[in-house]
């Protein structure tokens, strides 16, 4: 089906900011992991996975759009040095897909892509009630119980 090039190559800006959260998500993973933090490790690289599910998403709507998939196409990473800067950098990444779903919607509205729309409706509830509420969760959790507690919950 020959899609429309406005939402294709709007579907190419969401796939690149769903790579690069997934790239930022697996390195810090893996830096939480050498840190000996498990539990932030299995959680981060659980998101992992759930972006490469949302990068699969958009584009095999792409190809059915028989559009092509910009898949070399990234954000410069935010990796951090430390958990507080890398659960920041994350909630921000979080944030700037949030904002660019909702673009997204708002663009199928215009033309009239109910299927596409309704995609992204599933991927910004994901994006907004999981990924970006845990990080808020995480951040909040340093301020109320102290970093160093914080860190030595997530061992």
């Amino acid at each position: 089906m020959k899609g429309n090039a406005r939402i294709i190559d709007t579907l190419n800006t969401l796939l690149a900011a769903e790579l690069t959260a997934m790239d930022q998500y697996f390195t810090h993973s893996r830096m939480y992991e050498d840190w000996g933090f498990s539990k932030l490790y299995e959680r981060i690289d659980h998101e992992m996975d759930d972006e490469k599910q949302h990068a699969d998403q958009l584009i095999k709507r792409i190809l059915f759009l028989e559009g092509v998939p910009a898949v070399g196409n990234r954000s410069a990473l935010r990796i951090g040095n430390d958990v507080p800067a890398m659960l920041k950098n994350d909630l921000e990444l979080e944030r700037e897909v949030i904002v660019a779903l909702r673009d997204a919607i708002a663009a199928c509205e215009q033309e009239q892509d109910y299927q596409t729309r309704e995609i992204l409706e599933t991927l910004l509830a994901e994006t907004e009630e999981d990924h970006a509420y845990w990080l808020e969760k995480q951040l909040g959790l340093i301020e109320k119980i102290g970093l160093h507690n914080y860190l030595q919950s997530q061992m």
